[in-house]
């Protein structure tokens, strides 16, 4: 199932959502705790901001509250190899695999690669493991390739596969910290290729806390593509073509979201991957389960069905994420949001603090 919504308008431009940040406000790695992250509380009702810490949310929330955490897993997706043919160094993202084991993949290399040519991958300590054929270059641009081994997909990228930091993270070099670090606690499903960031502040110990405190706690699926932390490319909202990326809603989640209803309680989305399935199944009434392929692209004059509050790390410009929340948060809001957290010194993006939109 691929959903639009249809009723969206054009907003303005996408320079409205530029901003300028210092480059020394990106974060490099996380925290030693996960959870010392800051969090600005952002209110919405009373456009108040608050500075406090992650660990503070079972203080911050209510009781009857439920969380949705996205249970994706990152995979090792980031490929190095040497082209057989001239010895020069090739590198590749694997995007997707099919029923006959053929993978997707985006391709730099210098110089022109043929179909048929061969590569052979390289694991995090240099040494050679596999070989890729180059099948046919896909009318997107990617790759269709095979590789020379009987192993599952999965296996196979985790002998040779690296971290998939975006470039803003060291360039996109990894370190063997990565492995753990870009991973959250409670990961179970592989299939993203990069990481549900605002998950990665949680800890098991804070999330005892919260069940401690009678915040209920449920899970989604969203595998989280290459597209997620692309620009923006076009001048107006109207005009971007959203990506696809695989989610899911189970039964024991519409349940733990009904219930959260009859209690009075509010459904929190843990990042914007969370937004993005919840939005998608919920504009089916009554709400079902949920599974296949969404393309919502949440701008502008979306009206939110259940998601009540929203916590995410702070978002590059001219995004979609961006986009979603600001859309959520109120325009104007949002914006003295980020301003604020340029001034008082927040980390960015990926491994940086998070805020909470309630």
């Amino acid at each position: 199932m691929t959903t639009t919504d249809q009723t969206q308008s054009d907003s303005g431009s996408i320079e409205d959502y530029d901003y300028q940040l210092p480059k020394e406000l990106i974060a490099q790695s996380p925290l030693a705790r996960r959870d010392d992250s800051r969090l600005l509380v952002a209110d919405r009702s009373t456009k108040q901001i608050l500075h406090r810490h992650v660990r503070d949310l079972p203080e911050l929330l209510k009781a009857g509250d439920l969380l949705v955490l996205n249970d994706s897993r990152v995979i090792p997706a980031q490929l190095v190899g040497l082209r057989d043919s001239s010895r020069g160094r090739w590198h590749g993202l694997f995007l997707e695999t099919d029923a006959n084991g053929v993978w997707k993949v985006l391709a730099k290399t210098r110089g022109k690669i043929k179909p048929g040519e061969t590569v052979t991958l390289q694991d995090r300590a240099g040494a050679s493991r596999l070989k890729l054929t180059m099948l046919t270059k896909l009318p997107d641009g990617a790759w269709a390739v095979k590789p020379d081994s009987p192993l599952p997909t999965f296996e196979i990228l985790d002998l040779v596969g690296r971290v998939p930091l975006p470039h803003y993270i060291r360039a996109g070099e990894m370190e063997e910290s990565d492995v753990k670090d870009y991973q959250t606690v409670f990961a179970t499903k592989p299939g993203s290729v990069a990481a549900p960031t605002a998950g990665l502040h949680f800890t098991k110990t804070l999330i005892d806390r919260l069940i401690a405190a009678n915040v209920s706690i449920t899970r989604v699926t969203l595998h989280v593509g290459i597209g997620t932390f692309r620009p923006i490319a076009v001048q107006h909202l109207s005009e971007h073509r959203m990506h696809q990326e695989w989610g899911q809603l189970d039964e024991r989640a519409v349940e733990h979201i009904e219930a959260c209803h009859k209690r009075g309680g509010r459904v929190i989305a843990v990042g914007t991957t969370s937004v993005r399935v919840l939005e998608t199944a919920g504009q089916q009434s009554p709400l079902v389960p949920w599974a296949g392929n969404t393309d919502l692209f949440i701008r502008p004059p979306h009206k939110f069905q259940l998601v009540d509050s929203l916590m995410t790390n702070f978002h590059l410009p001219r995004s979609s994420l961006l986009v979603l929340v600001r859309t959520f948060g109120g325009d104007d809001f949002m914006q003295r949001v980020y301003t604020t957290a340029i001034a008082e010194k927040y980390r960015f993006f990926s491994y940086g603090d998070a805020m909470l939109i309630r």
